[in-house]
């Protein structure tokens, strides 16, 4: 298993567990992100790939593998996953430069066909 799944293994681990242990507040949370992602003037590539940046800009690296995984399966080629990274560099800097390795290294486990430029 790669690390990039086993980050996607500790989302669901957490998500099972908080529904557990808190059923309203996680299934409030839960609830929002379903509406929040339900609109229809974004397709799903696009949605992902505004998600990609705000997972590299907020420097989360679940946030990062999971919406990574989910580009890829909703038809985002590798080179848009990258400028989208390279969005979240704009706006956040350094910081935000330092977790495209997480990215690179979701692509890799994801995707991994190479690049084209």
């Amino acid at each position: 298993m790669g690390q990039m799944q086993d980050k996607l293994n500790q989302i669901k681990t957490l998500t099972e567990r908080l529904e557990k242990d808190f059923p309203v507040e996680t299934g409030g949370f839960l609830s929002f992100l379903k509406r929040a992602e339900s609109g229809k003037a974004l397709d799903i590539r696009q949605k992902e790939l505004i998600n990609v940046a705000l997972a590299v800009a907020a420097q989360c690296e679940w946030c990062i593998a999971f919406h990574v995984e989910q580009a890829v399966s909703g038809g985002a080629s590798r080179e848009e996953i990258i400028e989208a990274g390279f969005m979240a560099v704009i706006m956040h800097g350094g910081p935000a430069y330092m977790y495209m390795t997480p990215l690179l290294e979701a692509l890799d486990e994801f995707a991994p066909e190479p690049v084209e430029v």
